[in-house]
């Protein structure tokens, strides 16, 4: 186990509250700054406490934004906690003029002559993968995807090979021979398995994903309006060359719709697309066997093109996290932000989603845009999210999960404030409404929830070429279009969920290594999964995930 050089972090000279790297006990004395802080309470790892006597109603600081309200006395060396403490964040405003925003320069030159090894489009986008994708319009259409898949996945090579099986006639046979309930409980029931290790057919296809939702019918024609501008937004990912789209046909989401949508947000769009309307076929099985040969040609297509050299330039990251904890905001995310640094530093593009984790962080954004007609946008897209949220009865304040909580993030101001690091310090280039296209290189703001699924999924469908996702508890979360790419906050996580977690920033936490080092060790990580010599652990255990946004029904 590695020993941590310090025992508490204060990461900005305004704060007012200390993050403890690790346990602590009450009565323990704490030197910071050469001062003495004798520990009133005990402080979990994560957590935070008072460096000074706090008065009810006194502002507390942490990342040098306001995190809170104290509403009781808070005394030097206290722990903050749910009890103490409610959610403050500091008003913002529109300012008459937008100064010149000063770009961050990293010095490192290095990465300009940089290339990942990439799908290149007509439209000059380039993907980090070649894929297929099968899409229903309507949730109707759900089982014959699922039918679809069965046909394709095994016969073309594509299914998910797993290291391990689970062997269910070992507990039946204990069972029968009369084992009782904790005998079965002992039994080992992981078992390693041959899977079929054919090579896919389609050596130059990446994958053939289908994607299911409960959308396309039966809500408001305004959801599956949304839901045309998402699945086109799929369709036009550098990641994917084409698509086979299933209807019923008597849908909200109709496939003129998907057509206007694709119109819209790509006029000249060059890749194969088959419409399937099962309404206007004879029957069921006519109607399976005509999407697989379509889907078959299709896939010939798409397997002639091959990856290519492509600058870094032609990267757009999606940032998210998700499952955080307390030291999510001091390691992973600003790791991130140096890294979107570089990508956008040469000539690149990073998307930063979330916008209720943006709360409290919104006057440093706005101040950031690169002109008043996007922070005026950025402004309105918030005000109109909260108020919609705190009219259904969760409103921004209610955004931290019970496991943020449990790991530190008390309010979702303080969540908030380390969610925002992963943006970086570059200006902001544009905003994006949900489902809105990324056009501009730089740094782009997207409204999406704080669901870690549902935020994944617009980043796709937003032009998101691959995205890096952070935890401190760990999460599961994959993307049918995008490699997601997870990045641990801590060294215990990715430890104990190595499956499930491609890369390390704990050793920041640990005192062993810095944000600028690990965030040069990932963007390198970045290349070879962009590349596609490395596959990140989602695409291993067959994690894609997929869930519109119903619009301000969720956080």
């Amino acid at each position: 186990m590695t020993q941590l050089k310090n025992k508490i972090l204060k990461i900005h000279p305004k704060d007012n509250i200390i993050v403890a790297l690790i346990d602590l006990k009450a009565g323990e004395i704490i030197t910071h700054e050469g001062k003495k802080i004798s520990l009133i309470t005990d402080v979990n790892k994560k957590h935070k406490f008072a460096n000074k006597n706090l008065d009810k109603g006194q502002d507390i600081y942490l990342y040098g934004v306001i995190v809170g309200k104290a509403t009781k006395q808070i005394k030097k060396g206290e722990a903050i906690n749910t009890q103490n403490i409610s959610h403050h964040t500091q008003e913002y405003y529109l300012p008459k003029s937008i100064k010149r925003i000063h770009k961050p320069n990293l010095s490192n030159n290095h990465y300009s002559s940089k290339t990942f090894d990439g799908y290149h489009r007509e439209d000059g986008k380039v993907g980090t993968e070649n894929n297929w994708l099968v899409i229903p319009l309507v949730f109707c259409q759900n089982r014959n995807i699922d039918e679809l898949k069965k046909a394709l996945l095994g016969g073309l090579g594509y299914e998910t090979k797993r290291k391990r099986a689970f062997d269910l006639e070992r507990l039946i046979s204990h069972f029968k021979s009369g084992a009782t309930k904790s005998e079965l409980l002992d039994q080992n029931v992981l078992s390693s398995e041959k899977n079929n290790s054919n090579k896919p057919l389609f050596s130059n296809v990446d994958g053939i994903y289908f994607i299911t939702h409960e959308g396309g019918c039966g809500g408001s024609k305004y959801d599956s309006a949304s839901l045309c501008n998402l699945i086109a937004g799929y369709i036009n990912n550098p990641n994917v060359a084409g698509a086979t789209i299933l209807s019923l046909g008597c849908q909200h989401a109709q496939i003129s719709l998907l057509k206007k949508s694709l119109k819209r947000i790509a006029p000249d769009l060059k890749k194969t697309i088959f419409l399937m309307e099962q309404q206007k076929s004879n029957s069921e099985e006519e109607f399976l066997a005509e999407c697989i040969k379509k889907t078959f040609i299709g896939l010939i297509e798409a397997n002639k093109i091959e990856r290519r050299p492509a600058s870094i330039s032609k990267l757009t990251l999606g940032l998210e996290c998700g499952g955080s904890d307390g030291f999510s905001g001091i390691s992973a995310n600003p790791v991130l932000g140096f890294v979107s640094d570089l990508i956008v530093e040469h000539g690149g593009s990073a998307i930063l989603s979330e916008f209720p984790e943006l709360n409290g962080v919104e006057q440093e954004l706005i101040n950031r845009c690169t002109n008043l007609e996007k922070a005026k946008k950025f402004k309105t897209l918030m005000q109109n999210y909260n108020r919609k949220a705190t009219a259904l009865g969760a409103g921004f304040d209610s955004n931290p999960s019970p496991g943020n909580i449990k790991d530190g993030l008390i309010t979702d101001a303080i969540k908030s404030a380390g969610a925002a690091k992963k943006g970086g310090t570059s200006p902001v280039v544009d905003v994006l409404d949900y489902t809105e296209q990324i056009t501009i290189p730089g740094l782009n703001l997207l409204c999406t929830p704080g669901n870690d699924v549902e935020s994944t999924t617009a980043l796709a469908g937003s032009g998101a070429n691959i995205i890096l996702f952070t935890t401190g508890l760990g999460t599961p979360t994959g993307n049918p279009a995008v490699p997601v790419l997870k990045v641990s906050s801590n060294t215990s996580l990715y430890n104990n969920m190595a499956d499930i977690i491609d890369f390390n920033t704990g050793t920041i936490i640990d005192g062993t290594n810095n944000i600028k080092d690990c965030g040069e060790k990932l963007l390198n990580y970045v290349l070879e999964v962009a590349s596609g010599r490395v596959k990140v652990c989602a695409r291993k255990l067959g994690q894609n995930d997929f869930i519109p946004w119903k619009r301000g029904m969720s956080l």
